[in-house]
């Protein structure tokens, strides 16, 4: 119980002190926010296809034939029909030079010219004809849309040029009417129009083979789970430092004279040093979830991870402070040490490439990689049974970092 009351109080000192809590709580979240602003818009969903329509001007020169009819009003009229809406914003102009200029001008996406001898072409066999597409060369996609429309249409005049010359041949051996032959053109693009429905001209397809990624997940969230981790080892060495400081200022001293064992004391102290921690890891857990929304995985997963990273951290701390003669080498401590084991650990990670085979074996050498892969194997969505081997491995680098951390400590105050 005096182990507890002594933990109890240096978490409280812990707690009190601005600088432990900015640099506990206030870095991590600081660093990963200002990731968060500048990246944050990228996060917004893409996955709908929204095309906007095409500015498509249409020139019709055509003047008609009295055979076949105004064949260019026909096609311009399908053309500014509800069924393309969607894809073509149409409008007209009188001549061929306007038109090209609203197009260099990006006025227009596409200018359709229509000639002249369009609907002639049809009714004499020896004759050919040529719409002429003129497109904004910046665009590709409306222009491409826009020519696969048109191509639709002439495919369907070709059929009524074919109709018109058998109409013909029909009026002059006297079987229908010359007059009949534009309605004839009328009920032919009719039973043809199915042919020019836009949902056949373009299909909007979502890969199924290929998952969409979170944004978070992907980037905002290895990026916190790298700053939680470097941080907790800060903490944790930190932490442990008090007890250098205590002895320092004599209070540790005091201490040994009371009733109170040696192991009670010692005990306190790294029980403090695991509480807070503790705190410090599910604190930046939760309160990241709730600010960037980074999902952590499954329940059991991240708890067994953290739990494992709260043990490596403390018993990390506790081992590194046993070496130390005085908090004067603290210093040192947290500009090389912690920065070196804490880079070659999650190099992969302050790299943007979270789990980059090409770092092989080397951030494994240090509890922040065994750290890292496995919280990050959480957020992917593994099992328990895929994280145990990160979470034995950083029990196991705990168990030895206490031991002798512990053990050097009971030496110095023997």
């Amino acid at each position: 119980m005096k182990s507890l009351a002594i933990a109890f109080k240096d978490l409280t000192h812990s707690f009190r002190s601005t600088f432990a809590i900015i640099f506990m709580f206030g870095v991590p979240l600081m660093v990963t926010g200002l990731f968060y602003l500048m990246f944050g818009s990228l996060s917004a969903d893409k996955s709908g296809f929204n095309l906007p329509p095409t500015k498509v001007v249409i020139v019709n020169l055509d003047a008609g034939d009295p055979q076949a009819g105004q064949l260019g009003q026909i096609m311009v009229a399908a053309l500014q029909s509800e069924d393309f809406a969607s894809l073509m914003d149409i409008s007209l102009s009188p001549d061929s030079a306007s038109a090209r200029q609203l197009v260099d001008t990006q006025q227009a996406g596409v200018a359709v010219i229509i000639p002249a001898d369009f609907s002639t072409s049809f009714t004499d066999s020896q004759s050919a004809t040529r719409l002429e597409l003129y497109s904004d060369p910046t665009l590709t996609i409306g222009p491409g849309i826009v020519r696969s429309i048109i191509s639709q249409f002439t495919d369907q005049f070709s059929g009524i040029k074919i109709t018109v010359a058998l109409a013909l041949k029909q009026a002059e051996s006297g079987q229908i009417e010359y007059a009949q032959i534009e309605s004839i053109i009328a009920d032919y693009m009719a039973a043809s129009q199915a042919s020019a429905d836009p949902q056949s001209l373009i299909e909007s397809v979502t890969p199924t083979a290929a998952p969409q990624q979170n944004f978070m997940l992907t980037l905002i969230g290895p990026i916190m789970a790298g700053m939680l981790i470097f941080y907790a080892f800060y903490t944790g060495v930190n932490t442990a430092m008090t007890i250098l400081k205590e002895s320092e200022d004599g209070t540790l001293s005091r201490l040994f004279t009371t009733p109170t064992s040696q192991t009670e004391i010692l005990g306190g102290k790294w029980i403090a040093v695991g509480l807070t921690v503790l705190v410090q890891v599910v604190t930046l857990l939760l309160v990241s979830r709730l600010i960037f929304q980074i999902e952590w995985g499954a329940l059991p997963v991240v708890a067994l991870v953290a739990l494992a990273i709260v043990c490596s951290a403390s018993a990390f701390g506790v081992f590194i402070c046993s070496w130390l003669k005085n908090t004067r080498q603290g210093g040192i401590i947290f500009g090389g040490v912690l920065t070196v084991t804490g880079m070659v650990g999650m190099m992969d990670v302050f790299t943007g490439s979270p789990g980059d085979p090409r770092f092989g074996f080397w951030p494994l050498i240090t509890p922040q990689g065994w750290a890292s892969r496995g919280l990050l194997a959480s957020m992917n969505g593994a099992a328990v049974s895929q994280v145990l081997p990160y979470v034995l491995a950083l029990v196991a680098m705990s168990i030895i970092f206490f031991i002798i951390g512990v053990l050097r400590f009971q030496k110095r105050y023997a």
